[in-house]
């Protein structure tokens, strides 16, 4: 266990995550921990509960500062065939409903949400990072250095298991689903694939002591990589993104308020959500479009701002 409380902590010390990764993270912690439940008088709650008191304090600070809601932690005892084990668990029992729509434990028609939110499933790479961080701070475990590797991650429902799947091939590694007794759990047998996945998920420190690599060497070289590798793609969105705001603030100023309902809607999404993918885009559209769509109106809004610029210059 101590290697395993050691990656927590670690993973619990990012700061400079933005407040949609951050929320990301905070959701899949609350999914995996435990989610929206009902009490038999029909009040309803949030709960999550951890092994690491660094990851309940993590959850409950986050819960305070970015969905402005109270939630406390309390000792719990969980019981096991092998023993009783101690755990703490997050509670929020005031307006749970209200914080299970703004974090995805609900969605827009205040339905039960079996696994992650669909915005953190398909979108970016750093969402993807934060899911599987919380995931694993709510329910991974890790073997031990010089044991048979494994990292797995139990899962509270079937459809949890299977976005886990999925935001795992979309950070390049592969999870296999197996059914343990009555748990369902996303486990990894390879090491190469289980130190890799520490890195991209935050606990380069832990992998490199697990792995049983020196700080020099090979373990630096992969995680000066891989940091290079998103460093650079973070920055070629962040350049892409305001480009694309610039492009269509020009086109609003050319057209003013001759542009189609439709193309002003998308236009205005961009603008809006400067940071977000076309697919993010899609989905805040009301009602919610594809991926091809949005990117078809933005399109078609620039093209139409093009053709009006060029019109008043050969007039």
């Amino acid at each position: 266990m101590a290697l395993l409380d050691d990656v927590k902590s670690e993973l619990t010390t990012i700061k400079s995550e933005l407040p949609t990764v951050q929320k990301a993270q905070a959701v899949a912690m609350m999914r995996f921990g435990g989610g929206y439940c009902v009490k038999e008088n029909k009040q309803p709650f949030i709960r999550a509960i951890f092994d690491s008191s660094d990851a309940a304090q993590w959850l409950q600070v986050l819960i305070q500062d970015q969905f402005n809601r109270d939630a406390k932690i309390i000792p719990v005892t969980i019981p096991t065939p092998s023993g009783s084990l101690s755990r703490v668990c997050v509670i929020v029992d005031h307006n749970a409903p209200a914080l299970a729509l703004q974090s995805g434990l609900l969605d827009k028609r205040v339905q039960y949400v079996e696994g992650l939110p669909i915005e953190v499933v398909k979108g970016k790479i750093a969402l993807a990072k934060a899911a599987w961080r919380g995931a694993f701070l709510a329910n991974g475990r890790l073997s031990n250095p010089g044991k048979p590797p494994f990292l797995e991650i139990v899962c509270p429902t079937e459809k949890a298991a299977t976005d886990l799947v999925e935001v795992s091939s979309r950070l390049g590694i592969s999870v296999t689903v197996r059914m343990v007794r009555s748990s369902i759990r996303v486990t990894m047998n390879d090491a190469d694939a289980i130190e890799r996945m520490l890195i991209l998920i935050g606990a380069p420190m832990s992998a490199r002591e697990w792995s049983g690599k020196r700080v020099d060497g090979e373990s630096r070289t992969k995680t000066n990589r891989l940091t290079n590798f998103d460093d650079a793609n973070m920055r070629r969105s962040a350049k892409a993104a305001a480009e694309a705001c610039e492009k269509v603030r020009h086109a609003f100023e050319i057209l003013e308020n001759d542009i189609p309902d439709n193309l002003r809607a998308a236009g205005e999404l961009r603008l809006k959500h400067g940071d977000a993918s076309l697919e993010e885009l899609g989905h805040l559209a009301d009602p919610p479009i594809t991926k091809d769509a949005i990117a078809g109106r933005i399109r078609r809004l620039l093209q139409l701002a093009e053709k009006t610029e060029r019109a008043r210059k050969n007039a």
